[in-house]
């Protein structure tokens, strides 16, 4: 026997004060009702309803389980509702990791104003350098930087990702414009360490991917920290553009060109990367973030 359904016809019942009526509700005939009902009697033992041709009515005890199953049934109704809410409206916990530098530069103002188009989403922010697996790290969205992940997941492009040189107009009028790449090892850098490593210096010079990195004043994976050290004229630095632009613009720091092709990697398509499952999609807290990320940085950068 369904007990549930039973419960659901017999409390139908009772609030029509028949059968038919019962029966209309849920679309099933007037003896589908009678014959839920009798069984779910038989399984108590006990009869819950008087009947007559036209209407029934609560026995003493009909009227004490009526009492007792009906705010559970509704309560559990209730919670089927917020189910199937939760799989049309954007709400419950969302978890990103994200990488730090990104994170605080680009992703925080963003997820600001999506905390208030919509309050009812929670946010739980990771902000690391580790690189994350979605299934394993239980993470609804990842922002990484690198190459594009070998991994069965959807990778939107958010950013590219390429390096550039930089350094303080101070930096070079104490030690000198770097006229060629192969100048730059006999300067002073500050170096980005990923989770691979610091970030060497490579150049292609005569058709040959050459290290030329300078010596090390400093090598951390703090990124705010270079920058300061980089502004002070204390070293070279090589960053991501999007990471460098304020300082760009404000001319703190002066790009540095080379006729030499310089990067910190042989691979061309580094990128920032948002990562998720495609199946998560299909949930509206995820979408909505995904959606509202992707817009806003592209119209931001």
């Amino acid at each position: 026997m369904d007990q549930l359904r039973a419960l659901k016809y017999f409390i139908a019942t009772v609030d029509a004060g028949n059968f038919s009526a019962a029966a209309t509700k849920f679309g099933v005939p007037a003896s589908s009702i009678s014959r839920r009902i009798a069984d779910l009697e038989a399984s108590l033992g006990s009869q819950l309803l008087k009947r007559t041709t036209r209407n029934v009515s609560l026995t003493e005890v009909g009227a004490q389980y009526y009492a007792q199953v009906s705010p559970l049934v509704m309560q559990l109704q209730q919670f089927d509702q917020g189910v199937k809410n939760y799989q049309t409206m954007p709400k419950g916990k969302l978890k990103i990791s994200t990488m730090v530098g990104f994170g605080e530069r680009v992703l925080a103002p963003i997820l600001d104003k999506f905390a208030q188009q919509y309050p009812e989403i929670e946010l739980d922010v990771e902000l690391s350098d580790k690189l994350s697996k979605l299934d394993r790290d239980d993470v609804d969205i990842a922002i990484r930087g690198g190459f594009a992940p070998n991994e069965h997941v959807v990778a939107h492009k958010l950013l590219n990702n390429q390096f550039i040189t930089v350094a303080a107009p101070s930096y070079i009028e104490r030690y000198g414009m770097p006229q060629s790449s192969q100048d730059l090892p006999h300067h002073k850098g500050l170096f980005y360490r990923t989770p691979h490593g610091a970030t060497p210096w490579l150049s292609l010079i005569d058709n040959r991917w050459q290290d030329v990195s300078a010596p090390s004043v400093l090598t951390t994976n703090n990124g705010s920290w270079l920058a300061d050290k980089a502004i002070s004229g204390e070293g070279i630095l090589m960053m991501p553009e999007w990471v460098l632009k304020p300082y760009l613009a404000s001319g703190e720091l002066i790009k540095l060109s080379f006729t030499e092709p310089l990067a910190v990697t042989k691979n061309k398509e580094l990128g920032v990367y948002m990562l998720y499952q495609k199946a998560a999609y299909a949930i509206p807290k995820v979408k909505v973030a995904v959606d509202f990320i992707m817009a806003h940085v592209k119209s931001a950068y």
